[in-house]
């Protein structure tokens, strides 16, 4: 077993490509059960759940990608904060979305269920992994 220190920035692009992958084959997946007219997800009761899940999907795919811009940006050199950034930036790409996600699967009539309170914490941790990136990339 290796006790060598994960380099944040490869971390960061693997975990960007493989959340691309995840959120890409739920867009798939609502456009299969919207072809399919799936009732679940397209009868006009379930707007909220409708809503909550293309959330879902978008927010999903749009933090993938802003990991994948970071490795990237930052792939020139290990700079102070590098790592707090990641992690952050990390957490956010798979609160926020799950919150949208799992407050769609399990909404409550027209509102979302409970899990969508897990968006405003990623919300805070997209900030302050932009904050702390943006720091890092001055820094250089």
């Amino acid at each position: 077993m290796s006790n060598s220190p994960v380099n944040p920035i490869l971390a960061s692009r693997s975990f960007g490509w493989w959340s691309l992958l995840f959120w890409l084959t739920l867009g798939f997946v609502l456009e299969a059960m919207h072809g399919f007219k799936i009732g679940w997800y397209l009868d006009v009761v379930n707007d909220a759940r409708r809503l909550q899940l293309t959330l879902a999907h978008t927010h999903g795919t749009m933090l993938s990608l802003i990991n994948i811009v970071f490795a990237v940006s930052m792939a020139d050199g290990v700079k102070r904060g590098v790592g707090p950034a990641a992690k952050c930036l990390k957490w956010s790409a798979i609160l926020m979305p799950a919150g949208f996600l799992l407050g769609g699967a399990f909404s409550m009539g027209a509102d979302p269920g409970y899990a969508i309170a897990l968006v405003p914490i990623g919300g805070l941790l997209l900030f302050c992994g932009v904050l702390l990136a943006a720091r890092a990339a001055s820094n250089s």
